[in-house]
């Protein structure tokens, strides 16, 4: 008899915590995946705000010297992995700012003061050259556009609250130096 009250008072006390515990909740991975976190800031907002239309300049001058019928190969080819790399991130971004409940489009519309971006008369420098020239010119733009991209990333990460902005702005360093490296040794061998 005794051990059976033993047996019982030790059950409810097991059954108590269980109790305290709470309902059982499915395996959470803790690796955050990009955006899918509601906890951000304004720097967050912020810096989706004003890498879109940074981006979208990058695939616009992409596009330019790939339409180039004398563009040098090499740069075609870092041209289109510009493109393949910033257009998901264009979607990314945009859900983000979707998820966040922040518009698409930051106070700063005119985006002239943006760190790296290029000027209407820069683009339009850029669309006018041909062969060589071209080729050049877009190397050169494309590096200050990649340094002012990375300037944004690491203010992101500096000030970025959301895990999946701060990864993405991780990344954005990464390859964008990368690329600047190829683009100067491009340029150097001109």
């Amino acid at each position: 008899m005794k051990h059976t009250l033993i047996s019982v008072v030790a059950l409810a006390g097991a059954l108590a915590l269980a109790g305290c515990s709470g309902p059982e909740e499915p395996a959470q991975d803790t690796a955050s995946t990009a955006g899918e976190h509601t906890e951000h800031n304004d720097a967050d907002v912020m810096f989706a705000q004003m890498m879109i239309p940074h981006h979208e300049q990058a695939i616009e001058m992409a596009d330019i010297v790939l339409a180039e019928p004398g563009a040098d190969p090499r740069i075609a080819e870092l041209a289109t992995r510009v493109k393949e790399a910033q257009a998901p991130e264009i979607e990314e971004l945009g859900r983000w700012l979707d998820t966040w409940g922040a518009e698409r489009t930051s106070e700063h519309s005119g985006h002239a003061g943006m760190d790296g971006m290029m000027s209407e008369e820069d683009m339009q420098m850029l669309d006018d050259a041909a062969g060589p020239e071209a080729n050049r010119l877009f190397l050169e733009q494309m590096i200050v556009h990649h340094q002012g991209a990375i300037e944004m990333a690491r203010t992101e990460i500096e000030s970025g609250q959301d895990a999946g902005a701060v990864e993405m702005a991780q990344t954005i360093i990464d390859t964008q130096d990368a690329e600047i490296e190829t683009m100067e040794e491009l340029l150097a061998s001109m």
